[in-house]
């Protein structure tokens, strides 16, 4: 069990929640996370958006019956979280290149947060599309060297790659196909999966996901792959 911190709403249906919490995660790993006793059966799969020693943050959005109830929650209320799972995205020394989509810009501010703090000479630039409302934006440009955002368009119709940079990528699966087809093959491109998950640890193969090699478990092997794993066609 942990006890939650704090639980705000940012805009309708988006919230952030942070409890408490100490030891090893990386940017793109994630919790399991439950607040409720049979009903619904699933814990719900909750990507890491920060941490710092003693304070673990997520980011979510109100979908369904159990992120509801998540989203009631108050300061000093407990809520189970198992974690961190999952292969997040890797440490890279190259400039680095964010894209993220919608509520996929999650586990984003973490990883620039942690790349720039080990490269603080490297340049990171962030491109954000949001349907309607946009959050988090100034977070990231506290952070990062440029911030691209697009509200109602395609985020990716702005994206410019530059030699050199590595890229990555977590929004809709859609977005992700988009830019692992547009980045010339000679940047690397990876990109974070999602997936139905019941149990985390890739016990169940509710989350199996087909890749070039074969089926894989987004919640164990991934959820971060190298694009050509999971768009070769």
């Amino acid at each position: 069990m942990a006890i939650i911190q704090s639980n705000d709403c940012l805009i309708p249906l988006i919230y952030k929640m942070s409890v408490d919490f100490t030891g090893a995660v990386l940017p793109g790993q994630f919790f399991m996370l439950r607040a409720w006793d049979k009903d619904p059966l699933l814990s719900r799969p909750i990507s890491v958006h920060d941490y710092e020693t003693g304070q673990l943050t997520f980011l979510y959005q109100v979908v369904g019956k159990g992120t509801e109830i998540l989203s009631r929650l108050k300061p000093g209320d407990n809520v189970e979280i198992q974690g961190p799972y999952g292969n997040g995205f890797p440490e890279v020394s190259e400039d680095l290149c964010v894209v993220g989509g919608g509520i996929g810009v999650a586990p984003l501010h973490y990883l620039v947060k942690k790349y720039k703090e080990k490269n603080p000479q490297g340049t990171c630039r962030v491109y954000l599309g949001f349907r309607e409302n946009s959050y988090g934006v100034e977070a990231f440009e506290s952070m990062a060297d440029e911030v691209i955002l697009d509200i109602g368009g395609i985020i990716t119709n702005r994206l410019k790659v530059n030699p050199g940079e590595v890229v990555m990528t977590c929004g809709p699966e859609m977005l992700m196909a988009a830019v692992a087809n547009m980045v010339p093959p000679e940047n690397k491109v990876y990109v974070s999966m999602e997936a139905h998950m019941a149990c985390g640890i890739g016990a169940c193969l509710g989350c199996t996901c087909e890749t070039k090699s074969g089926n894989k478990k987004v919640c164990k092997d991934g959820p971060v792959f190298l694009r050509e794993e999971v768009f070769y066609e």
